[in-house]
Protein backbone atom coordinates (compact mmCIF):
# COMPACT_ATOMS: atom_id res chain seq x y z
CA UNK A 1 0.00 0.00 0.00
CA UNK A 2 1.58 3.32 -1.06
CA UNK A 3 1.53 6.41 1.43
CA UNK A 4 -1.06 8.88 0.73
CA UNK A 5 -2.45 12.03 2.13
CA UNK A 6 -6.28 13.35 2.60
CA UNK A 7 -6.62 17.33 2.37
CA UNK A 8 -9.38 19.85 1.38
CA UNK A 9 -8.61 21.27 -2.46
CA UNK A 10 -7.25 24.36 -3.30
CA UNK A 11 -7.27 26.48 -6.72
CA UNK A 12 -3.98 25.30 -7.59
CA UNK A 13 -5.83 21.20 -7.71
CA UNK A 14 -8.63 22.64 -10.17
CA UNK A 15 -6.41 21.92 -13.59
CA UNK A 16 -5.75 18.25 -11.82
CA UNK A 17 -9.28 17.72 -10.69
CA UNK A 18 -10.43 18.66 -13.94
CA UNK A 19 -8.63 15.74 -15.83
CA UNK A 20 -10.15 13.20 -13.19
CA UNK A 21 -13.14 15.06 -13.72
CA UNK A 22 -12.63 14.02 -17.65
CA UNK A 23 -11.59 10.89 -16.59
CA UNK A 24 -14.31 9.92 -14.28
CA UNK A 25 -16.81 11.30 -17.01
CA UNK A 26 -15.29 8.72 -19.44
CA UNK A 27 -15.71 5.58 -17.24
CA UNK A 28 -18.78 6.53 -16.49
CA UNK A 29 -19.57 7.02 -20.53
CA UNK A 30 -20.93 10.43 -20.23
CA UNK A 31 -17.72 12.44 -21.39
CA UNK A 32 -20.05 14.57 -23.37
CA UNK A 33 -22.01 15.82 -20.26
CA UNK A 34 -19.06 17.37 -19.29
CA UNK A 35 -19.32 20.79 -19.59
CA UNK A 36 -17.35 22.41 -16.67
CA UNK A 37 -13.92 23.93 -17.18
CA UNK A 38 -11.10 25.09 -14.92
CA UNK A 39 -11.96 28.41 -15.79
CA UNK A 40 -15.55 28.22 -14.85
CA UNK A 41 -14.25 25.62 -11.37
CA UNK A 42 -12.22 29.39 -10.92
CA UNK A 43 -14.91 31.80 -11.57
CA UNK A 44 -17.35 29.56 -9.14
CA UNK A 45 -14.64 28.83 -6.83
CA UNK A 46 -16.53 29.61 -3.46
CA UNK A 47 -19.04 27.02 -4.40
CA UNK A 48 -16.75 24.43 -5.29
CA UNK A 49 -15.01 22.01 -2.84
CA UNK A 50 -13.72 19.05 -2.82
CA UNK A 51 -11.15 16.39 -0.93
CA UNK A 52 -8.36 15.30 -2.96
CA UNK A 53 -6.15 11.84 -2.48
CA UNK A 54 -1.80 12.68 -2.94
CA UNK A 55 -0.02 10.11 -3.83
CA UNK A 56 3.77 11.29 -4.06
CA UNK A 57 2.87 15.09 -4.68
CA UNK A 58 0.24 13.74 -7.12
CA UNK A 59 -3.64 13.86 -7.43
CA UNK A 60 -5.13 10.71 -8.16
CA UNK A 61 -8.58 11.02 -6.65
CA UNK A 62 -11.02 13.44 -5.44
CA UNK A 63 -14.53 13.34 -3.97
CA UNK A 64 -16.70 16.62 -4.45
CA UNK A 65 -19.13 18.17 -2.59
CA UNK A 66 -21.51 20.83 -1.53
CA UNK A 67 -23.82 21.33 1.38
CA UNK A 68 -27.52 20.69 1.47
CA UNK A 69 -31.11 20.67 3.03
CA UNK A 70 -33.96 18.35 3.03
CA UNK A 71 -37.31 18.86 3.99
CA UNK A 72 -37.21 15.44 5.61
CA UNK A 73 -34.25 15.43 7.60
CA UNK A 74 -32.57 18.75 7.56
CA UNK A 75 -29.12 20.01 6.88
CA UNK A 76 -26.82 17.26 4.64
CA UNK A 77 -23.70 17.03 2.90
CA UNK A 78 -23.88 15.71 -0.75
CA UNK A 79 -21.62 13.78 -2.13
CA UNK A 80 -21.32 14.98 -6.08
CA UNK A 81 -18.66 12.68 -7.35
CA UNK A 82 -16.19 10.56 -5.69
CA UNK A 83 -13.47 8.81 -7.92
CA UNK A 84 -9.88 7.31 -7.98
CA UNK A 85 -7.72 6.28 -10.62
CA UNK A 86 -7.81 2.86 -11.16
CA UNK A 87 -4.17 1.61 -9.93
CA UNK A 88 -4.93 3.28 -6.67
CA UNK A 89 -7.81 1.17 -5.61
CA UNK A 90 -7.95 -0.98 -2.78
CA UNK A 91 -5.14 0.56 -0.98
CA UNK A 92 -7.94 2.32 1.63
CA UNK A 93 -7.52 5.75 -0.79
CA UNK A 94 -11.69 5.62 -1.02
CA UNK A 95 -12.06 4.62 2.17
CA UNK A 96 -10.45 7.67 3.51
CA UNK A 97 -12.22 9.96 0.77
CA UNK A 98 -15.28 9.04 1.72
CA UNK A 99 -14.53 9.02 5.53
CA UNK A 100 -12.96 12.61 5.00
CA UNK A 101 -16.50 13.87 3.94
CA UNK A 102 -18.82 11.49 6.42
CA UNK A 103 -16.29 13.42 9.11
CA UNK A 104 -17.07 16.82 7.72
CA UNK A 105 -20.59 16.37 7.94
CA UNK A 106 -20.38 14.84 11.09
CA UNK A 107 -18.24 17.91 12.65
CA UNK A 108 -21.25 20.52 10.64
CA UNK A 109 -23.98 18.69 12.65
CA UNK A 110 -25.22 17.07 9.24
CA UNK A 111 -28.15 14.93 9.57
CA UNK A 112 -26.70 12.76 6.94
CA UNK A 113 -24.51 12.30 3.57
CA UNK A 114 -26.37 11.23 0.66
CA UNK A 115 -25.24 10.64 -3.32
CA UNK A 116 -25.85 8.36 -5.93
CA UNK A 117 -24.03 5.47 -7.71
CA UNK A 118 -24.99 3.99 -10.97
CA UNK A 119 -27.21 1.11 -10.66
CA UNK A 120 -24.79 -0.94 -13.08
CA UNK A 121 -21.46 0.14 -11.05
CA UNK A 122 -21.80 -3.17 -8.79
CA UNK A 123 -18.11 -2.51 -7.44
CA UNK A 124 -19.04 1.27 -6.22
CA UNK A 125 -22.26 -0.45 -4.57
CA UNK A 126 -20.26 -2.91 -2.49
CA UNK A 127 -18.17 -0.21 -1.21
CA UNK A 128 -20.64 2.03 -0.47
CA UNK A 129 -22.77 -0.67 1.48
CA UNK A 130 -19.96 -2.01 3.01
CA UNK A 131 -18.88 1.38 4.74
CA UNK A 132 -22.87 1.29 5.77
CA UNK A 133 -24.73 2.98 3.02
CA UNK A 134 -28.49 1.87 2.08
CA UNK A 135 -28.29 1.92 -1.38
CA UNK A 136 -31.92 2.81 -2.64
CA UNK A 137 -33.78 1.57 -6.47
CA UNK A 138 -36.36 3.24 -5.74
CA UNK A 139 -35.71 7.05 -6.61
CA UNK A 140 -35.08 8.30 -10.15
CA UNK A 141 -32.74 11.45 -11.11
CA UNK A 142 -34.44 14.53 -12.78
CA UNK A 143 -32.23 16.83 -14.48
CA UNK A 144 -33.59 20.25 -16.10
CA UNK A 145 -30.45 22.08 -18.14
CA UNK A 146 -30.63 25.71 -17.91
CA UNK A 147 -27.98 26.55 -19.72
Amino acid sequence: MQPFSIRLAEEKDFPAIFLLIREFATFQKSLDKVSITPAQMQAEKELFQAFVVEVDGGIVGFATFFWAYYSWSGKALYLDDLYLQPSYRKQGMGKGLLQAVIELARSQNCKKVRWQVSNWNQHAIAFYQKMGATVDDVELNCDLLLA
